[in-house]
């Protein structure tokens, strides 16, 4: 067979494989392995005989980096971070804390792509069915939603979790319904609580201390020296990619430039939140006491800037999955979202983040959102029409 030298060496390569791979091929059991790692690198060569189709550049594995892309400034910052929070991390240049917590964060992500893709593959394979892209970005939010002192072995198996539980006995990818990096997070949470809490697992060095909102939560009192700067800026202590707000919003431009997220729900969590802690402001005594009393009257938009909240609005709360479908049930998700987490940080002194059980609990309840909401256009329209044939 002649080879076509006008191709690049890789797409050669592949294409001199791929009847290894193909049925009937020694090797056909991998086939499900084998379209994915060609599909990564180049457009599938697959076209439509016939039928009307809509015909876009984007498909599923473009949108799904341009996530990945608009996560690089949390990532990166987050690698950083790691080596600033060692002890002595002041001390060491930036290149220095870089690497050292490029090397401490490399082995979550391999673990959580091996385990991640391997099952989806096998998933694949059996159903006969190309793998679904969508692992490709929470392969990369599983670590960093997760405090850096997390076990491996943890981190493999809520892994493994995550896709078989809430991805694929539901079908794969766009059938779950719940948001599969949560659910890693919440299955280590619960399953394993002094491994996500406390105040050792923040760091890797024997170095221990809470994060501002667990020490909120236990003293009524945020960390001595802490500023919202710090909050915004990032370096302080909490799961990997949550702590610079600075970082997420950068994510965020990049997100609604491209049309990649949903603006309406977004902003909602954000307006949500601000709602709800105004509330709290209101209700707080003058001279609070109790955790929960310093919590109702910690200003509303510091609430935005701590914890989880800002990663979540961004990344988690707008997956076009597992949130609304219609424009109206996005803004209503939304703004639910940003209130009960606030709510659950409040009144919920043992679990002081919130967003994570807020997205979850609204995932449940977004298609429910929609149907009410598509059933209240229906009414409309109808009433509509009712006075068109009157008049």
């Amino acid at each position: 067979m002649k080879q076509n030298y006008n191709k690049p060496l890789p797409k050669r390569l592949l294409d001199k494989f791929a009847p290894t791979f193909s049925e009937g091929g020694k090797l056909s059991w991998l086939h499900s392995f084998y379209e994915a790692m060609e599909t990564f690198f180049y457009v599938p060569t697959d076209v439509t005989k016939k039928g009307s189709h809509v015909r876009d550049c984007n498909d599923m594995k473009r949108t799904m980096f341009m996530v990945i892309i608009a996560l690089v400034p949390t990532i990166l910052f987050g690698m950083w971070n790691i080596g600033f929070q060692r002890i002595g991390g002041a001390d060491f240049s930036i290149w220095q804390n870089f690497w050292f917590g490029f090397w401490k964060m490399l082995p979550s992500i391999l673990v959580t792509y091996i385990v991640g893709l391997s099952i989806e593959c096998a998933f694949a394979q059996i159903r006969k069915e190309e793998v679904n892209e969508g692992f490709f970005v929470s392969g990369i939010l599983i670590p960093l939603i997760i405090p850096i002192g997390t076990p491996l072995w943890m981190t493999g198996l809520a892994t493994a979790f995550a896709v078989v539980i809430g991805k694929e006995i539901f079908g794969g990818t766009g059938m779950n319904i719940f948001n599969p990096a949560l659910l890693a997070r919440l299955f280590i949470f619960f399953s394993y609580t002094s491994s996500i809490s406390g105040e050792s697992v923040w760091f890797t060095d024997g170095r221990t201390g809470a994060t501002a909102l667990g020490e909120l939560a236990n003293t009524g009192q945020l960390p001595e020296g802490f500023s919202m700067l710090d909050a915004f800026v990032g370096n302080i202590a909490g799961s990997i990619g949550e702590t610079s707000t600075l970082c997420i919003l950068l994510g965020a431009i990049v997100l609604l430039a491209t049309g990649t997220a949903s603006w309406r729900t977004m902003i909602s969590v954000f307006v949500g939140g601000l709602v709800m802690g105004g509330i709290f402001n209101l209700l707080a005594p003058a001279a609070p006491v109790t955790p929960t009393e310093h919590y109702l009257a910690l200003p509303a938009w510091q609430h935005l800037l701590l914890g989880g909240f800002a990663f979540g609005a961004v990344f988690m709360a707008t997956d076009p999955v597992t949130s609304a479908q219609t424009n109206a049930g996005k803004c209503i998700v939304g703004f639910m979202i940003g209130a009960l987490a606030i709510l659950v940080r409040v009144f919920n002194t043992g679990y002081p983040e919130g967003m994570m059980l807020a997205i979850i609990f609204m995932n449940a309840l977004a298609p429910v959102v929609d149907h009410y909401v598509v059933q209240a256009n229906i009414k409309r329209r109808n009433r509509r029409a009712k006075k068109t044939v009157n008049a």
